[in-house]
């Protein structure tokens, strides 16, 4: 059975995952990548170093964020939302965020104690003086879900 998910439902799969794709553009051109982030109930929360991604987003901040659970062909969940880029400039901003990146994401590791600052520091205090470290968030707009099950 295909079918939308309630406000409920996306929210729980927004919460769950910790791995989604932004689709972002720049002159007609779509550029789509994986990124890790946590949502707080409001907006996506996720980190980048300097490159293309970053560049189409700063030109063109109206983007759309992605992310699914799938455990068969027949069994699965999806959520698209559309939103808007912001990136976080304080120092104290940048810190918060990716203290919360970081708790939430290594759990998921395998060995977190190699990574106690998900490979972005030496240590996590040292997170906010990278001075390549961009931190931004995608606040929500619309979002929509689907699912199928069998």
């Amino acid at each position: 059975m295909l079918g939308e998910l309630n406000d409920e439902q996306i929210e729980a799969l927004l919460k769950r995952q910790v791995i989604g794709r932004v689709a972002c553009t720049e002159h007609d051109l779509p550029y789509i990548v994986p990124v890790n982030y946590v949502y707080n109930g409001r907006e996506i929360i996720c980190h980048s170093t300097p490159g293309k991604k970053i560049d189409m987003m700063r030109k063109n901040p109206r983007v759309c964020f992605q992310v699914d659970e799938i455990h068969s062909i027949f069994k699965w969940q999806s959520v698209v939302a559309w939103g808007r880029f912001e990136e976080i400039t304080d120092i104290g901003g940048k810190e918060r965020a990716m203290t919360t990146i970081i708790h939430r994401l290594m759990p998921f590791a395998e060995k977190p104690v190699d990574h106690p600052s998900h490979a972005l520091a030496e240590h996590e205090a040292d997170i906010g003086t990278r001075l390549d470290l961009i931190v931004y968030r995608i606040v929500l707009v619309t979002r929509t879900g689907r699912f199928e099950h069998r």
